[in-house]
């Protein structure tokens, strides 16, 4: 088989009566995803799977899915064009790279074929699609999310369709993976794979028609669309659950700065807590961590409930404030009549009879790593109070504005300090709140625009029709990044992000980079971009995803600030042994000297919220921060003043490598710089 060679044409050919279809990437995509759950869902054995990527970068986003499928089947084979280090393998499953130039490279196809049914999706992307895409600027989204895409093809669950498709795929398996010949042949004799039959559609669907429930493609593809919607729902309660947060540590933060007298500001907080978060008892105490006993001055209380204020509260042998102390963080019951931390203690499980405790909460109160007192919640009532993530979350950072309030009642030399916290946390909530209206106000009206056009005007033209959908995806695609910029700030200040490093070599990485961001839309055409990394440059150690990450919002950082005749470089040199230092300099707008630090803050916007002429969330290079400190780097700028300019420097742990592997290192430099005149030259010059 020519590689020049279509599947689909020579599917259709073969099977005259099939008709092909139009589909959007969304709809592929759901499709595919439906037809891998079958089989993860099934209990099949053994059947076969053929997955064909056009590039790389698509195969990534899937790769995980396929591991999954491993385990299901021998017989999982996966196509896809190269483009870092995607190459012929049998690890987990048989991976067959083919050249960029065949005509896979245009299609997208999927194959399963078992015992007991069969289908297969075979497309080619159409070709006003791909000429669209080729016409768009050199920075335009990232491929994979380019939701727009069209593709011409045929989904069924005819058994002699799918047996034709597999039998095209596995010849052109055969072409690049010669070696596994055996493997292939037995795939095509288990199922019959190869064999002269030519079916009418009548005898098509009389010999191969099978009850297949077909209701999960359905809720797979229904999902799948409202996805987006979700999604944006999902963050306007996010953000509306974060405003609240905020306005109660204000509030909470407001009322006890109101007094010096630290009697007064437990008080307040006490009662403002409680309320807020409908505690039947909150009690807040002044202790140390070598205490054995509280005095009680300070609670809340609903009508009711009795009354511990006044009394000794008994801290040895408190399993509960021991937690507290050890761990530095706070401690929550759901049920004192269930909960063994409780039930074996004789002093908590007398204590919560006394008190009718049911529910319990303890959260400590530190200041610089100094026990200042403790925050207790009861709740007395019944069912069992059932503890939220967000509680939790505010009772400490209720607690983190005790403990600062503590020590400003003590002493009163963290008074400024305090007080840039709080504006600090005020220009938080505002940027928050311009931006999120900015940024998802603007596309969302253009949304509704574009569909109430649609429904209400069914004779639109076609091709205006297209445009309507084309904008409307667009947009929907900037909320999604929006969203996507808040969720992984949050995962990376919370700790929730696991670390996968691995030895990487770093112009992969900034190919990479540029790779995804000459896919990003813009109005103007992006500056000169111009690499200088030294090709003796040693393996760095970090997580590939995250680098390439920090790497393209650096880059695209510099694009929004440079104009179209300017220039951004990129240079790595190694500084020391143990690290290399990565820098993405560009000729734009600069920096003043007094802003260098400040625009790694959480929403920093140059031009303030409302003012700017450049989009985005201003999180990017707060992103990029909590990730290279995530590797153990430091990341920093630099930059003359306005109009003169800046840089972007940041530094990657240097991967160790073995006594072997430097000897080997060293003969094969030596024999290099023997080739080229004892010169060993770097890749800088290599313009985009």
């Amino acid at each position: 088989m020519s590689i020049s060679s279509s599947v689909l044409s020579d599917l259709l050919q073969s099977i005259p009566y099939l008709r092909p279809q139009l589909y959007f990437k969304a709809s592929l995509t759901a499709l595919s995803h439906a037809m891998e759950d079958q089989v993860l869902a099934a209990t099949l054995e053994q059947p076969l799977v053929i997955a064909s990527f056009q590039r790389e970068r698509y195969y990534r986003q899937e790769a995980h899915r396929y591991q999954r499928l491993a385990m299901r089947s021998n017989q999982i084979y996966v196509l896809s064009a190269p483009e870092t280090d995607f190459a012929n393998s049998s690890e987990y499953y048989e991976k067959v790279a083919f050249e960029p130039e065949d005509a896979l490279s245009q299609e997208w196809h999927l194959v399963v074929v078992a015992d007991n049914y069969a289908t297969c999706l075979v497309c080619r992307e159409s070709l006003g699609s791909i000429a669209k895409n080729q016409q768009l600027p050199e920075f335009s989204p990232s491929l994979d999310m380019d939701t727009a895409r069209r593709f011409e093809g045929i989904w069924t669950s005819e058994r002699g369709v799918s047996l034709k498709a597999a039998d095209l795929l596995l010849d052109r398996i055969s072409v690049y993976r010669p070696d596994l010949g055996d493997k292939i042949k037995q795939a095509r004799q288990r199922f019959g794979i190869g064999e002269t039959r030519n079916y009418s559609p009548t005898e098509q669907v009389t010999e191969f028609a099978c009850d297949i429930d077909t209701d999960p493609f359905v809720q797979r593809l229904v999902t799948y669309l409202q996805a987006s919607q979700y999604k944006l729902h999902k963050a306007y309660r996010s953000i509306t659950a974060q405003a609240r947060k905020e306005r109660l540590v204000n509030s909470i933060s407001t009322a006890i700065r109101r007094s010096l007298d630290p009697h007064e500001v437990l008080q307040i907080a006490a009662q403002e807590l409680g309320q807020h978060l409908g505690a039947s008892r909150c009690l807040i105490y002044r202790a140390q961590a070598t205490d054995a006993q509280a005095d009680i001055k300070h609670e809340f209380l609903i009508p009711g409930v009795l009354p511990v204020g006044g009394q000794i509260w008994q801290l040895d042998e408190n399993p509960l404030f021991e937690e507290a102390i050890q761990n530095g963080e706070g401690v929550c019951v759901a049920d004192t009549l269930s909960d063994p931390r409780v039930t074996k203690s004789k002093k908590l499980s007398a204590i919560a009879q006394k008190f009718a405790i049911r529910s319990w909460l303890i959260e400590p109160v530190f200041f610089q790593g100094r026990l200042l007192g403790i925050v207790e919640l009861h709740y007395c009532c019944l069912p069992p109070h059932e503890w939220q993530p967000g509680e939790l979350d505010l009772v400490k950072a209720i607690a983190t504005q005790m403990g600062a309030a503590l020590i400003q009642a003590e002493a009163y030399a963290n008074l400024e300090d305090l007080n840039q916290q709080l504006e600090a946390l005020d220009r938080t909530r505002s940027n928050l709140i311009a931006i999120t209206g900015h940024e998802l106000r603007t596309p969302l009206s253009t949304i509704q625009v574009c569909l109430e056009s649609l429904a209400s005007e069914p004779d639109m033209p076609l091709e205006l029709q297209q445009v309507m959908l084309s904008t409307a995806l667009s947009d929907s695609e900037r909320m999604r990044k929006l969203v996507q910029d808040f969720l992984t700030l949050s995962n990376l200040e919370s700790g929730r992000v696991q670390w996968h490093p691995e030895s990487l070599t770093l112009q992969e990485c900034v190919d990479l980079a540029l790779s995804r961001l000459r896919t990003r839309t813009s109005s103007e055409k992006p500056p000169q971009v111009k690499t200088e990394i030294a090709e003796n440059l040693p393996l760095v150690r970090a997580d590939g995803d995250w680098l390439v990450e920090v790497i393209a919002k650096l880059i695209d950082n510099a694009c929004k600030f440079t104009l179209p005749d300017g220039k951004i470089t990129i240079t790595a040199t190694q500084n020391s042994n143990q690290m290399v230092e990565v820098t993405v300099a560009d000729t734009g707008r600069g920096i003043e000297p007094n802003r260098l630090e400040i625009v790694f803050d959480r929403f920093y916007q140059e031009e303030g919220a409302l003012r700017r002429t450049t989009g985005g969330t201003g999180l990017g290079l707060a992103i990029s921060r909590q990730i290279v400190t995530g590797w153990g780097g430091e990341i920093w700028a630099e930059s003359n003043g306005k109009d003169q300019g800046s840089q972007f420097h940041f530094t990657i742990p240097v991967a160790q490598v073995s006594h072997e592997e430097k000897r080997q290192g060293g003969r094969e430099q030596g024999a290099g710089e023997k080739r080229q005149g004892g010169r060993v030259q770097g890749a800088g010059g290599k313009k985009l």
